[in-house]
Order: structure tokens, then C-alpha cells, then sequence
């Protein structure tokens, strides 16, 4: 199992920068695919991103890409999420998650085993 800690929301206006991390304790980190997922009032949860088990592969939704980065240090069992230009439309509860022994880019449309408790990202106009 793992155990995982969201942190870094917070508000921010439209233009501007956050940084989420996902802190995970447990066994094998790096065993484990992990992902960003987020869900926005009235909206269903959507995948963000998802970063392979060693981080060499990674997806993004279209509505992120080339804005967000998604990373991970396996050393440091925390997985990252790198917000520029950040948009109204991002507000939402920012979930990471993770699943063992999946890909990537499977990750992007299966429902995860494991999640954090979410943080708050809000993007003012």
C-alpha cells in the first residue's frame, strides 16, 4: 500500500505559477505509476497528467499541455506537478494518485487504487 500527501494549492491569478507535490510513504515508490487528476465544482474528476514508474514516460490532458510538467524523484518519494500560465479554467481540487504495476498512459483512463486527500488550486481572474 501507499500513502499519499498533497500540498502547494493555494490562490494564485491567471498568469501565474504553483507547484503541487504528492509526498507518498509506503513500500516500493518507485514501483508505482502516478498521476494528477482534478475535479472542479459541478464537473467530473478529469486526469491532469501521468508519469511512468520511472518517470521516462509521460501524458498529458490537451487542455495542460505545454503549461504543467509532471516529474517525480523516486529517491525523495514525491511526485510533482509544475503549473505556468495558469488559467481560471484550472480551479479545481488537485488530486495525485497512483496504481502499481500499470503504465502511464493506461493510468490516464482507469481509476486509480490509491489517492491523496486533494488540494485546492484557485485561479483568479
Amino acid at each position: 500500500q501507499v500513502q499519499l500527501v498533497e500540498s502547494g494549492g493555494g490562490l494564485v491569478q491567471a498568469g501565474g505559477s504553483l507547484r503541487l507535490s504528492c509526498a507518498a510513504s509506503g513500500r516500493a515508490f518507485s514501483t508505482y505509476a502516478m498521476g494528477w487528476f482534478r475535479q472542479a465544482p459541478g464537473k467530473e474528476r478529469e486526469f491532469v497528467a501521468t508519469i511512468s514508474s520511472s518517470g521516462v514516460s509521460t501524458y498529458y490532458a490537451d487542455s495542460v499541455k505545454g503549461r504543467f510538467t509532471i516529474s517525480r524523484d523516486n529517491a525523495k518519494n514525491t511526485m510533482y506537478l509544475q503549473m505556468n500560465s495558469l488559467e481560471v479554467e484550472d480551479t479545481a481540487v488537485y488530486y495525485c494518485a497512483a496504481e502499481l504495476s500499470t503504465s502511464a498512459r493506461r493510468m490516464r483512463t482507469i481509476s486509480p487504487d490509491y489517492w491523496g486527500q486533494g488540494t485546492q488550486v484557485t485561479v483568479s481572474s
